[in-house]
């Protein structure tokens, strides 16, 4: 059986660091897997649990945590489709079988996908600006967190992450919304690299 992973205490000291060419490796080749490039295995309990866990521990201003996660596993993402097709019917009600079959069969692409839903607290003095950067950081976290465990993973939103229908099934409170639907699973293709920015076009140095 595997050793639970060890977290750190409340008030204990850590490394400001960790020095590791693997790690930076991943990070140079890091590419996302189409969602449509997924099959089984997914991440078992444990180890859904620790992504999940990993893709918590964010840059988060005097701690306000503004994120929260849904987990879609098993036939709850079946259960889900149903919802997903019924909301797709309602915007294109001339569409046909084949599309709203494959609006059905969106969360049946990996073994989990995880909804995670910014939820920023307005009240709080911390700027809602950070408060919604926290969550991006949450998802690319997560992405980083399911490669770490050997598992393909997608951020992606698409449009049922603004559909006020799928939003109200999600049981979102007012002022939430879908940060991304995190797939998880196993490559069944290898992604091919895609284009990059050229850095002399996006670094510049400030100077008086």
């Amino acid at each position: 059986m595997a050793e639970s992973p060890k977290y750190p205490e409340l008030g204990e000291a850590l490394p400001p660091a960790y020095p590791s060419e693997g790690t930076r490796e991943m990070l140079r080749r890091r590419r996302s897997c189409p969602a449509d490039f997924m099959t089984g295995p997914g991440p078992d309990a444990a180890q859904l649990e620790d992504i999940l866990a990993i893709a918590a521990r964010v840059p988060d201003h005097r701690r306000v945590v503004p994120f929260r996660f849904i987990v879609f596993e098993g036939a709850a993402r079946a259960e889900f489709g149903a919802v997903l097709k019924d909301a797709f019917l309602k915007n294109e009600p001339e569409a046909d079988d084949t599309k709203a079959v494959y609006e059905e069969n969106r969360f049946l692409r990996a073994p989990v996908v995880v909804a995670v839903i910014s939820k920023p607290d307005r009240s709080h003095r911390t700027p809602e600006w950070e408060q919604v950067l926290c969550a991006g950081a949450v998802c690319h976290n997560m992405l980083l967190a399911a490669s770490a465990h050997g598992f393909a993973a997608q951020w992606l939103t698409e449009w049922y992450a603004y559909d006020e229908k799928v939003l109200g099934a999600l049981g979102l409170a007012m002022g939430e919304k879908v940060a991304g639907f995190v797939y998880i699973g196993t490559a069944s293709e290898d992604p091919k690299e895609r284009g990059r920015p050229e850095m002399a076009s996006i670094i510049s140095r400030w100077s008086r």
